[in-house]
């Protein structure tokens, strides 16, 4: 290589003593030796220890080199991926990081809070048939067999039984229910959800009825409670007031059964309870206290109500809680207070009063349709007064 320079070298200098048509060649020729020496040297990535490369990256001079455009090949086409997308925050510096290779999660869709929900107007599909079957002022060990009589009718007829209060006479208390209710419909104990009459309040704070009946009976503190038989929501009441806090409007009863409604807003509801609002007996009559409770059922369109306390069998129209004719919403009221203790008369028929009967033991049965409900009072053993007929709930 030091050979070779010496020649470009020499050449160079003796060009310019040539003429001019030589001298062209001579310093093309050692241009040509010098272009040679730079591209074997990049070739061979220096040479001997006095090459440029041979003095360190650092001292070496850099030189320029074009690089050929690199022949394009074609490559496979990549699967494309799910793109994210950052949103940055107008408040918040934008940061650079890395796309993740796995597909981010997808975003779900707000959905709208639902709309409260309305009444219903069809009951659940495939709501079973129900029956309801009862009476209330029942069972005495001293002054008649009617009670008996009555079981012997429940005997025969499956469903729910309920009592519409009076269950053991005179006071209710546990012996009376062992001695005189046990016999006779207290073989149907079981399947039995009862409401308590002013005779189970004889004995202070009905413990007689509350230890009878148990868990059956609701809170012994308040007696008042619900449950649901086939489409039907059924509410039992109690309307011996005082020892319970109230039946008038905002009373701890009367609240509670306004949010117990509102809370099983069903197409078809009935209560009971033993104080008749509507009576046309002549021993009793009408308890105007328990106005509030039909006003709160009659709100909710609630459609059927039985009752006792009066020891007879009175049906009345479907009315308001005034006593006001109502075909549309009214709700249609029973006393029932035919178990078998004995006989109450009538006095004058009040307003909207259907049919009647005062001497006849027996029990209402009501078949409870997913939008109706039929009932029928069958009379005790030898006796032939009966009442029957439809209604479809509101």
């Amino acid at each position: 290589m030091r050979a070779a320079l010496s020649v470009a070298a020499r050449w160079s200098r003796d060009a310019w003593s040539l003429p001019w048509r030589w001298k062209g060649l001579a310093l093309g020729g050692a241009a040509a030796i010098l272009t040679a020496l730079a591209v074997g040297f990049a070739l061979v990535g220096g040479g001997d220890g006095d090459s440029p490369a041979a003095l360190g990256p650092r001292a070496a001079s850099p030189t320029a080199t074009t690089t050929p455009p690199a022949t394009p090949t074609t490559a496979p086409t990549p699967t494309p991926s799910p793109t994210l997308t950052a949103t940055v925050s107008p408040h918040s510096p934008a940061t650079s990081e890395k796309t993740p290779t796995s597909p981010p999660k997808a975003t779900p869709t707000p959905t709208p809070n639902p709309a409260p929900a309305p009444r219903p107007t069809a009951p659940p599909a495939g709501a079973p048939d129900a029956v309801l079957v009862g009476a209330g002022d029942i069972a005495s060990c001293s002054s008649s067999s009617g009670d008996e009589a009555t079981a012997n009718l429940l005997d025969g007829i499956t469903g729910t039984v309920f009592t519409a209060g009076d269950n053991a006479y005179e006071n209710g208390t546990a012996s009376e229910f062992t001695q005189c209710y046990a016999p006779s419909w207290g073989r149907h104990k079981a399947r039995t959800r009862p409401a308590a009459g002013n005779h189970d309040y004889h004995t202070a704070g009905a413990t007689g009825y509350y230890k009878y009946f148990g868990a059956a009976a609701g809170d012994p503190n308040k007696g008042y409670y619900s449950y649901n038989l086939g489409a039907w929501h059924v509410v039992v009441l109690n309307s011996n007031c005082d020892p319970v806090g109230g039946c008038n409007k905002g009373s701890a009863q009367e609240t509670w059964l306004r949010n117990d409604l509102a809370a099983h807003p069903t197409k078809c509801t009935v209560a009971y309870w033993h104080h008749p609002l509507f009576s046309s007996g002549d021993t009793h009559g009408s308890s105007t206290r328990t106005r509030d409770l039909y006003q709160a059922l009659y709100e909710a369109n609630a459609d059927l109500i039985i009752t006792g306390h009066e020891h007879n069998y009175e049906r009345f129209k479907p009315q308001d809680a005034n006593g006001n004719l109502n075909t549309a919403r009214g709700i249609r009221q029973f006393v029932v207070g035919t178990g078998g203790k004995s006989h109450y008369e009538f006095g004058s028929a009040i307003a909207n009063s259907e049919k009647r009967n005062s001497d006849t033991y027996g029990v209402i049965k009501l078949t409870l349709h997913a939008a109706s409900y039929d009932w029928k009072f069958i009379p005790e053993a030898g006796k032939t007064f009966t009442d029957s007929g439809s209604q479809a709930c509101h």
